[in-house]
């Protein structure tokens, strides 16, 4: 159960009214819940916990050293996809056996980071890929344990903008490419290939085209003939934003899970992200202004798509909600709008909205994952601060950025 939720029709975050922190701390700012990322943790981990799994958080969903610091108490590792996540990552206390290393633009100068630090495994997107770790596991004279990404050719129910399982699309090796590299690894001296890594996309409802890709597995594992130590399942598992939503039945995959590990003997590796951060925090923000238009009125709110750009990304819908609920309803269209000089700072649209004035305050919902890590400076606006709360204790886990220090920059 969330740990945000109304009480007497005020928003509170475990035992705390957001309506008390408005007064201490300048919106807008992102609040966390410590005990929503633990419960999330926890379930996940359960529904495949008779695969002993290693659980790799996607750092990219959110990169906060705290929130880091939080998964690594429960056991988690993490997947990287820069050297500054790695650098983040290692400075949260999680062990270079439990990082493995993603991406298809690696540079130099991030192979050999990951190659000192001993990182368990670089999961490799393409042979010329493959040539320059091998080319700098030489020079370290290192033997480094890298796995092959396979993109498998699979149409994720998903956004367009965030498939990265179909053969158009930029991830991985196509079945026949890394059959075909599979055979020449001989040719690479100092690697080690242990694993096979496979992520058809995010925000994945279904639990469908994830046995479709063990099946494709399945078939490569056959063909190359050879015992991966480790297979790399990768993300992807969607959260219900809307209440449209479907929840993913994560039961029948695991049992599938269970049986393909007992026939291969091999360590299973998740890469969840929004899966354990999604619902995990909200943005707390002004209503600045209340304008008239031609058919509805919107809100201004002083948060904006560079604050939050999922829903000017990749048309996402987040629920907005009041820090006091009232019956009071408004009889037009309100829209609820950013600041920022685009179009598409815009955030979500509704009818019969409870009625706000100028100056309330609202809570954007389920900002945990791609919120605070998609942030920018976009029209010379500082990053603005993140809280955590812990039952009753709140820490400033980022502190909003000095305007000067950026203008000065």
């Amino acid at each position: 159960m969330s740990s945000i939720k109304y009480k007497n029709n005020s928003l509170f975050v475990e035992n705390t009214s957001v309506k008390r922190l408005v007064s201490k701390y300048k919106s807008p700012f992102y609040l966390y819940s410590n005990s929503n990322i633990i419960e999330n943790y926890k379930s996940f981990y359960n529904n495949f916990k008779k695969v002993t799994p290693l659980i790799c958080f996607s750092v990219k969903a959110n990169s906060n050293v705290q929130i880091l610091r939080i998964l690594k108490k429960m056991g988690s590792g993490a997947d990287v996809v820069s050297g500054g996540e790695l650098l983040k990552t290692l400075k949260s206390g999680i062990k270079p056996n439990k990082i493995v290393f993603s991406g298809v633009g690696k540079t130099e100068e991030e192979l050999r980071l990951a190659i000192k630090k001993k990182i368990l495994l670089i999961n490799v997107e393409s042979e010329n890929e493959a040539v320059l770790i091998n080319k700098i596991s030489g020079q370290l004279r290192k033997k480094t344990s890298i796995g092959i990404r396979l993109n498998p050719d699979i149409d994720a129910p998903t956004h367009k903008k965030i498939s990265t399982g179909k053969a158009e699309d930029k991830f991985g090796l196509s079945k026949k490419n890394l059959i075909a590299f599979c055979k020449n690894i001989k040719n690479f001296k100092n690697l080690k290939l242990e694993a096979i890594s496979v992520h058809i996309g995010s925000q994945i409802l279904s639990e469908n085209p994830f046995k479709k890709t063990l099946k494709v597995l399945e078939e490569i594992i056959y063909k190359t003939k050879i015992n991966f130590k480790f297979v790399d399942l990768g993300g992807g598992f969607g959260i219900a934003y809307k209440k449209s939503d479907k929840k993913i039945k994560l039961k029948s995959y695991s049992n599938l899970v269970e049986k393909f590990k007992k026939k291969y003997n091999c360590k299973i590796i998740f890469e969840p992200g929004r899966a354990l951060v999604g619902n995990s925090a909200i943005l707390i923000t002004k209503v600045q202004y209340l304008k008239k238009g031609a058919n509805k009125t919107f809100a201004i709110l002083n948060a904006g798509m560079n604050d939050f750009m999922r829903p000017a990304l990749y048309d996402a819908s987040h629920n907005i909600v009041p820090l006091i609920k009232k019956n009071k309803k408004i009889n037009r269209t309100i829209e609820f709008v950013g600041p920022i000089c685009e179009s598409t700072c815009r955030f979500i649209k509704y009818k019969n909205y409870q009625k706000i004035n100028q100056s309330d305050y609202v809570a954007i919902m389920d900002v945990g994952a791609y919120g605070a890590s998609l942030s920018s400076n976009y029209n010379t606006k500082p990053l603005i601060a993140e809280l955590l709360i812990d039952k009753k204790k709140i820490t400033v886990i980022r502190r909003k950025q000095d305007l000067q220090k950026l203008i000065n920059y």
